[in-house]
C-alpha cells in the first residue's frame, strides 16, 4: 500500500482499531454506546524534531489518549495524525 501522506516533523498518522462490536461476555454494544477506540496501527511517521528523532515506526501498534489527534479521511479511510508525544505507549 503506498500511501500518498506524509508527516512532517513529529507527527504520527494512526489508523485506528475497529470499535467494540460486543463485551467480553457477548452483550453487542449499540453504534451510539461505542467508544472511540484508544489503540491503532502507525501508517506514516514523519522523520523528528530536530534534535529528537520519531520512536515510532511504521507498522508498530499504539495506546494514545482518547481525544488525541486530528481525525481525517483520505480515500475513504479514517485516519488521526497526532503528535509523537500523545502516544501513550508501544505494544
Amino acid at each position: 500500500m503506498s500511501l500518498q501522506i506524509k508527516p512532517l516533523a513529529d507527527r504520527v498518522l494512526v489508523k485506528p482499531a475497529p470499535a467494540e462490536e460486543k463485551t467480553l461476555s457477548g452483550i453487542i454494544i449499540p453504534d451510539t454506546a461505542k467508544e472511540k477506540p484508544q489503540r491503532g496501527e502507525v501508517v506514516a511517521a514523519g522523520p523528528g524534531k530536530k534534535d529528537e528523532p520519531t520512536t515510532v515506526k511504521i507498522g508498530d501498534t499504539v495506546l494514545y489518549g482518547k481525544y488525541s489527534g486530528t481525525e481525517i479521511s483520505y480515500e475513504g479511510v479514517d485516519y488521526l495524525i497526532m503528535r509523537e508525544s500523545d502516544i501513550l505507549a508501544i505494544l
